[in-house]
């Protein structure tokens, strides 16, 4: 009886002792999972702690198309900001004291670079401690020399009528009569300006954004320049820039499509801003002014573009929204042609902002308008 009392007790102790073990084993390994889960749980807060104290990027960008195309890839993951006002023309703005300290406060200045923005070096000046990166949206485009070509084709073309007009005894006379009141006309127009002709683009046309083509390399600079400043965002900035370049690549497909049989090539702009989009369509850009929209056609060039447009029976003379466009309506009176807007897209007037239109339903109001004037 005692014998088996010492058993029952010997069972009764040695289960117990299990039990505890266990007890303590399941207690440690929940201790340890709870140990874990606030470890994790301190890990993340401090993570929240980094993301919430670094602050998104802040981006400064020099004009409208600048603004859209970083605005496109940045999303809502940056601060985006446009320096040149809507309704002001980009080659008569420079920036303030404010503008400059804005700058340097800045991460990135996006700009078209190819000597659009005549100001930078004074914000390159300004710069301190590494801020703002200036980006230049049109790095690795191959750039066109301004004018050059439209010069170099219209003075031969000219110069060959006036041989063949001289071998058939053309009436001097009454040429000379006729450039002269054209003459009189285009000193009208081409003095009545007061703007300051001292914006130079080095010799170099900026205009690459025009072309679709082109608008897709830009926007590919600004997603490599996003992602170099923020790394951890790279992924979203390059899923943004493919939504849009595809956008782009419809739109210059639009182009090509439209423009390629054409019943003319020739079209009569304002100032040379399209060099790039003739280039890309196979289309001949004939401009009353330079580069810079303030810069004035002199008399002898009013006259040989009033001959260009009589001679080839042009009948659409097109102007821009962000300048007067006395000459181009004295040219059309002249010949008897209308007038129609081909938008440079520098920035965006009060009627764009309201209508809510950007780079794409503009480039698309560019596309009609070339359409009707090389079909007439």
């Amino acid at each position: 009886m005692k014998l088996r009392y010492v058993k029952s007790f010997a069972t009764t102790a040695i289960l117990s002792l299990v039990l505890v073990i266990a007890g303590c084993g399941g207690g440690g390994q929940g201790g340890g999972n709870a140990a874990n889960s606030a470890n994790a749980a301190t890990n993340a807060a401090g993570s929240n702690e980094e993301m919430a104290a670094k602050p998104p990027l802040r981006i400064q960008t020099s004009f409208y198309p600048m603004y859209e195309f970083t605005k496109q890839v940045a999303g809502d993951l940056a601060t985006v900001e446009l320096l040149v006002p809507g309704g002001v023309e980009p080659h008569d703005w420079e920036p303030s004291p404010q503008d400059i300290r804005k700058l340097t406060e800045s991460d990135l200045l996006i700009v078209n670079g190819a000597g659009m923005e005549s100001w930078l070096e004074q914000v390159e000046a300004s710069a301190s401690g590494g801020k703002p990166e200036i980006v230049e949206a049109s790095e690795g485009i191959a750039l066109m020399e301004g004018g050059e070509e439209e010069e170099h084709e219209h003075g031969e073309e000219h110069a060959g009528e006036e041989e063949h007009a001289d071998g058939d005894g053309h009436d001097v006379d009454r040429d000379a009569d006729h450039d002269a009141h054209h003459e009189s006309d285009a000193e009208e127009a081409a003095h009545d300006s007061d703007h300051d002709h001292g914006h130079d683009h080095g010799g170099l046309d900026p205009h690459v954004w025009l072309s679709p083509a082109l608008a897709v390399q830009e926007v590919r600079n600004i997603e490599a320049a996003l992602a170099k400043a923020d790394p951890e965002h790279a992924a979203n900035y390059k899923q943004n820039a493919d939504a849009y370049v595809a956008q782009l690549e419809q739109l210059d497909q639009d182009f090509s499509s439209a423009l390629t049989n054409a019943k003319r090539k020739d079209f009569i702009t304002q100032h040379a801003a399209f060099g790039y989009l003739a280039q890309e369509y196979g289309l001949i850009q004939v401009p009353i002014a330079g580069l810079s929209p303030d810069q004035e056609p002199s008399a002898a060039q009013m006259t040989e573009i009033v001959k260009f447009a009589e001679e080839h029976q042009v009948k659409t003379i097109f102007f821009e929204t962000l300048v007067s466009s006395k000459v181009a309506e004295t040219i059309a009176r002249e010949i008897g042609a209308k007038t129609a807007v081909l938008n440079p897209i520098e920035g965006l007037t009060a009627e764009d902002e309201a209508a809510g239109r950007d780079y794409l339903s503009l480039m698309r109001q560019n596309l009609e308008a070339l359409k009707a004037a090389l079909n007439e």
